[in-house]
């Protein structure tokens, strides 16, 4: 029976180690592909003083970032090393913030479509470099602000030594009272609605847009509509991602191996791909964007190539 006991164990913990292993190599490419974007978007004028290219470079940071903090979360929680709670709510709020920023910024990216596409001879004024990073940092505070509301509520719920104590870390750890659990709910699924209102008012917009538009102008909208859909989608995921505590913290009250394979399957399809999504809307359908970074990938390769046989050809002259 002990024998059985320790083989189910050890199968148990090589699977463990498995998925682990898989979601280094997935974290590991989308930084990879993160970084080249950032390092292309860099290398042109155009880029960081367009609204649409910086708003873009802010949700690969903010995306990079995400893939960073939860997956030392992941490996803390699944090696069961613990962390004081101080350093755990830095962590978890900033993880917090920087997935409200993602939702934000995707939204601010489709009401920069709108005005394009449906008042271009304002975009010019609206859209200049100094009012983009007047709403970068108006997405930051709408961002914390429910990240403010979450933390006052544990400030004024726990006593000082709860701050002392070492904990798996998880956000579920601050929610101590049920009302609070409902509390975060309420404030995610208020600012899904406005989000996906504002998204629906464009798509809208630009539908009639594109119905009276022709050439190259029926293109540009065409194009402007499958994007604005694109970022509905990523919010969708997004939402949903944030039901996933609700929905794992129900069945770990179940089973915990069952709670184990949910929180694995959400961590990827509604943690990670999401991630690579910003990518693929920008970096690849963007011909612009696409273009150099096409050319940056094909003039690195070939200097380190150049960089690798220069000591041969020194060797043999």
């Amino acid at each position: 029976m002990a024998d059985n006991s320790s083989l189910v164990g050890g199968e148990s913990l090589r699977q463990i180690n498995d998925r682990v292993i898989i979601v280094q190599v997935l974290v590991m490419i989308f930084l990879c592909i993160n970084s080249l974007l950032i390092m292309t978007f860099f290398k042109k004028e155009c880029f960081y003083t367009t609204t649409r290219y910086i708003l873009f470079a802010l949700t690969l940071l903010s995306d990079s970032m995400i893939l960073l903090l939860t997956d030392f979360l992941l490996i803390m929680n699944y090696f069961g090393f613990t962390m004081q709670v101080g350093l755990c709510i830095v962590i978890c709020f900033m993880l917090y913030i920087f997935y409200k920023v993602t939702s934000v910024t995707l939204t601010a990216m489709t009401l920069e479509r709108y005005v394009a596409i449906c008042m271009p001879l304002r975009h010019g004024e609206l859209c200049s470099t100094r009012n983009t990073f007047h709403c970068i940092l108006i997405i930051h505070g709408l961002s914390s602000v429910p990240c403010i509301v979450i933390l006052s509520t544990l400030f004024a719920s726990v006593s000082l030594s709860f701050y002392s104590q070492f904990i798996l870390c998880s956000m579920e750890m601050f929610l101590v009272h049920k009302w609070q659990d409902h509390l975060m709910s309420a404030i995610n699924q208020f600012y899904f609605l406005i989000m996906i209102i504002t998204i629906v008012f464009c798509y809208v917009k630009i539908m009639k847009v594109a119905k009276v538009a022709s050439g190259e102008n029926k293109k540009s909208t065409s194009k402007g509509l499958r994007t604005v859909l694109l970022h509905g989608f990523q919010l969708v995921l997004c939402l949903i991602q944030l039901w996933c505590p609700l929905i794992e913290s129900a069945i770990l009250q179940i089973d915990l191996i069952l709670f184990i394979q949910v929180r694995y399957f959400n961590h990827i399809i509604f943690g990670l791909a999401p991630r690579c999504l910003s990518p693929l809307i920008y970096g690849l359908r963007d011909e612009k964007f696409f273009l150099e970074l096409k050319s940056y990938t094909f003039f690195s390769l070939y200097r380190k190539r150049n960089l690798r046989t220069a000591p041969l050809q020194f060797l043999y002259s």
